[in-house]
């Protein structure tokens, strides 16, 4: 039997979601109700019997509208005759804010990992909360996009073309619901990322080695943050999946990461990485991650293998102020903290690894991305033509005809 209720604010505030979708119908509007999902998302619905059938629409999250507006909607699009799905628009679209706190995160900000949670935050209260969060979902326009767009792309296109993507993702969500009729996102064409190609030389790596070592005798957090930066360059691992290392995923030689970019992923490690590892693990998160002795007043109480110096409930997650220091001091100010797993990748490649097994590696979803990161140097690229040259030459009959540097 469907469930029939005079249908009131406070009435469908209590509606609770099931393991199975419902719908509580109103008695005072023929065909009016509220589907509740398992999500526990709660949607007003209108359907009305026509000559050529029955006509359904949406007026969108029941969080958003009055009873009573719905109601009178419903009373127009009936009197109209027309019930098609524009009608939604008869409700007053929600501010692009409420929108965000409400239906956005229950249905689709949820799904996400949370990493991916973590940066949609950032991007919301840095960008698209200042700049859209007073305005009806429906009045966003596409000249006000752009021009947010351009003025955003100045001093940061890359953040620009992510807080686009996000809005234009928000906005999608707005239209599926009937909050919009427009996408004004659609059709901005996004600024050209630059192709980074920065690796570091065996050279580099060196210089970079000997910074650090002057550093681990320092501080507790400095000590700390030499131990990040030498396992981000020894294992290729994200940022991230290192700074918010859990001391739980630390499997003997191995990490069992549950949240990854591409999903939960195994990292194995190589005998330098598991040496660091073992003495984070040895020594608890009080110590800084040099040698055992006075600064080494920790714990294990912190579930983080690199915690917050000041509060070990937290993980390292302020970033990496040393890094800006070290790579001054090894000449390589142009690399990014990011190009450490771009070396990774390139000495892989250099030493013979197959791309396959270095997407592996990198906890690559697919080895296209990986051709991004493999850089080559010049040297090896030349010497491998040379052993191609010399090779086919052979299968030729000798290498006494091999042309000049200067023949065309």
């Amino acid at each position: 039997m469907p469930d029939r209720r005079k249908l009131t604010d406070a009435g469908i505030a209590r509606l609770r979601a099931g393991a199975r979708e419902y719908t509580v119908w109103d008695t005072q509007i023929a065909g009016l109700g509220v589907r509740v999902r398992p999500s526990g998302s709660r949607t007003f619905i209108y359907h009305r019997k026509t000559a050529s059938g029955v006509r359904k629409m949406s007026f969108g999250p029941a969080a958003l509208s009055k009873v009573e507006e719905v109601r009178r909607a419903c009373m127009e699009a009936a009197a109209s005759g027309n019930a098609g799905a524009g009608d939604g628009s008869r409700v007053k679209a929600p501010l692009f804010r409420d929108f965000v706190a409400g239906p956005w995160r229950t249905d689709r900000f949820a799904r996400c990992k949370p990493s991916t949670q973590r940066n949609f935050n950032g991007i919301l209260e840095r960008q698209l909360l200042p700049a859209f969060g007073a305005r009806r979902v429906d009045r966003i326009t596409r000249r006000a996009v752009i021009r947010w767009f351009e003025a955003c792309s100045r001093t940061a296109p890359g953040t620009a073309n992510a807080a686009l993507d996000l809005l234009g993702h928000i906005l999608n969500h707005a239209l599926a619901l009937g909050h919009a009729e427009t996408n004004p996102t659609r059709g901005i064409e996004r600024n050209t990322g630059r192709k980074m190609t920065r690796f570091l030389s065996r050279e580099e790596i060196a210089r970079l080695h000997r910074v650090l070592d002057r550093h681990a005798e320092g501080s507790q957090s400095e000590a700390q943050q030499v131990d990040t930066i030498r396992l981000l360059l020894l294992t290729g691992c994200r940022k991230g999946e290192i700074m918010r290392l859990r001391r739980e995923e630390v499997k003997g030689d191995r990490l069992e990461l549950r949240d990854s970019k591409t999903g939960p992923r195994t990292v194995l490690l190589n005998g330098p990485a598991r040496e660091i590892v073992a003495r984070r693990m040895a020594e608890g998160p009080g110590s800084g991650g040099a040698s055992p002795g006075p600064r080494s007043g920790g714990t294990s109480s912190s579930p983080w293998l690199f915690p917050s110096v000041r509060d070990p409930s937290r993980p390292q997650c302020r970033g990496l102020p040393l890094w800006y220091r070290a790579r001054r001091e090894a000449g390589i100010e142009d690399v990014r903290l990011h190009d450490l797993r771009h070396t990774v990748a390139s000495q892989a490649a250099m030493n013979g690894v197959p791309l396959p097994t270095v997407a592996r590696l990198l906890g690559h979803s697919n080895v296209r991305m990986t051709m991004r990161y493999a850089h080559v140097g010049d040297r090896e690229v030349e010497a491998a033509a040379e052993r191609v040259g010399r090779a086919i030459m052979s299968m030729m009959g000798g290498t006494e005809n091999l042309p000049s540097c200067g023949t065309g």
